[in-house]
């Protein structure tokens, strides 16, 4: 079956295109959801008068990518966690606590976009990509510390 996209989807492409999926997937989830249309000929003549729009707004939508990526690019985020023998943590540093520094720091980032393989469960310093656009992708330095536990009397 094809579908027209109305908003940009990882898996699947960009607005605006026309991309082949399974018939249940688009009927039962993609145009009810309206995240796609039937890609009929009267779907097809609007979406292309709205083709410019779709572009302009593309175009907008990296250029903020890449102001944010820059933004990112100058932070250091540290992170205090209690840590054992041998600069393990207890517990883990997730793509939560992440987002939840940068909000700190005023840049509101869904966690999601933030590409962490694994949790980090050791000291240390990390470089966490970001995909913010299909097209730019950042990076935030993380640094994880121990967190000073209070010395006993």
């Amino acid at each position: 079956m094809k579908v027209i996209l109305r908003e940009d989807m990882d898996s699947l492409g960009f607005e605006g295109e026309i991309v082949e999926v399974a018939k249940g997937y688009g009927r039962n989830y993609l145009i009810p959801k309206g995240l796609a249309l039937e890609a009929n000929k009267q779907n097809m003549q609007l979406m292309e008068m709205q083709r410019k729009k779709i572009e302009v707004k593309r175009i907008k939508a990296k250029g903020d990518a890449e102001r944010v990526s820059e933004k990112i690019g100058e932070v250091v985020i540290t992170i205090r966690q209690k840590a054992g023998d041998e600069d393990k943590l207890y517990g883990s540093v997730t793509t939560m606590d992440i987002a939840a520094c940068l909000e700190k720091k005023g840049i509101t980032i869904d966690r999601k976009k933030l590409i962490l393989d694994k949790p980090i469960k050791a000291l240390g310093e990390y470089e966490i990509p970001v995909k913010l656009h299909p097209e730019v992708t950042g990076a935030v330095k993380v640094v994880v510390t121990p967190e000073e536990q209070a010395e006993p009397e």
